[in-house]
């Protein structure tokens, strides 16, 4: 049966830096729960703290309820795999896999049950007898997975571990570990740099900066409806654009920007006509009107194009909206694009937005 994890309040402290700063968070049974954020938000630590490899100095950690936090690891039915493939070259695989199990004193034969049926689940059973040299990266990375699921733990924790492969790899190998999860029924804390791993593959998604959390929901959530300024610029790609609540129209608003007033078909209750807000715009929700005929409608804008960047499956087009000194530069994503602008050019353009695609955000 698949487990939960509580974590409440959490701060670890390194000297005088707060690396945790009173971190909550829930995980439900079976989920496959990322940890995103950049480099020094406190995402290894808090997941070297759940593994009982890092001491917080307060908080608690429950699983199913139950307090866990002064367990040493050994005692927390948890299995970390890390960036590293740790495997050892001088076992074979099937040793590689049932070493741990030997460390807690398991019966020969109980041993050998367990690691050949870890390794059918990576499927790979069939090189049970190869040294670790005889296998590719991504074998290497199926055998710590093994080794890390042959002991059945209540919670599986990893760190990165596909950031040692290619990219052609990393996406077949993301997807081999949502269905070893799946089909255990093992909970999974899974800690990423990678956007498009933790999007693809994800349950929920938290999103962590300086130490706390910052946003926590399902991908498309975080995404499509960021909950702040932090959020917005650091998941995908997003046009920020500040300005001034000007009106507003329940449940939405009609903000003042540079580039003209935007209407956002919802708006946060809390703010109020005259207030500093941001709206957050994703690229490829913005679109290159035609020449001609111009429709009519909110969020239609004059602008300026300065730039094509071709970006493979889309092109990127720098946009600057309205003609003042202050006029914003957008980013717009095309799947075919409607225009190439080269360096050195420019080519008038008109924008538009439906309002279901603007974020207001007053932090």
């Amino acid at each position: 049966m698949a487990s939960s994890v509580a974590i409440e309040g959490l701060v670890k402290r390194f000297g005088a830096a707060v690396v945790l700063d009173g971190l909550s968070l829930e995980v439900a049974p079976g989920e496959m729960f990322f940890l995103l954020g950049p480099s020094g938000c406190g995402k290894t630590t808090l997941l070297r703290c759940v593994a009982g490899l890092c001491r917080p100095d307060s908080g608690s950690i429950r699983l199913d309820g139950v307090d866990i936090t002064d367990e040493p690891a050994h005692r927390r039915a948890m299995a970390m795999v890390f960036q590293s493939y740790a495997v050892w070259p001088h076992m074979t695989v099937a040793e590689n896999v049932a070493f741990p199990l030997e460390m807690q004193k398991r019966e020969r034969r109980e041993r050998e049950r367990l690691a050949r049926a870890a390794l059918e689940r990576v499927r790979l059973h069939d090189r049970a007898q190869a040294r670790p040299a005889e296998l590719s990266g991504g074998q290497q990375q199926r055998v710590a997975l093994a080794r890390a699921l042959a002991a059945g733990p209540k919670c599986l924790l990893l760190d990165e571990p596909l950031s040692n492969l290619d990219a052609r790899l990393r996406v077949e190998m993301r997807l081999e570990i949502r269905r070893l999860c799946k089909d255990a029924g093992l909970t999974a804390i899974y800690v990423t740099h990678d956007q498009r791993e933790a999007m693809s593959i994800a349950d929920r998604i938290a999103i962590l900066h300086e130490g706390r959390l910052q946003q926590c929901g399902r991908p498309e959530e975080v995404y499509q409806r960021p909950a702040s300024r932090f959020v917005a610029a650091f998941i995908g790609e997003a046009n920020l654009l500040e300005g001034r609540l000007l009106e507003r129209k329940e449940p939405g608003a009609v903000v003042r920007t540079a580039a003209g007033p935007v209407v956002a078909a919802v708006a946060p209750p809390a703010a109020g006509t005259g207030d500093a807000v941001a709206i957050s715009i994703r690229p490829e929700a913005m679109r290159i009107l035609p020449p001609d005929p111009h429709p009519g409608g909110p969020n239609i804008f004059s602008g300026v194009a300065v730039n094509t960047t071709y970006l493979g499956e889309v092109v990127r087009h720098d946009v600057r909206l309205g003609n003042g000194a202050d006029a914003p530069m957008v980013q717009i994503f095309e799947l075919r694009p409607s225009l190439r602008v080269r360096d050195g050019e420019s080519q008038p353009v008109r924008v538009a937005v439906d309002p279901t695609d603007v974020v207001v955000l007053t932090d």
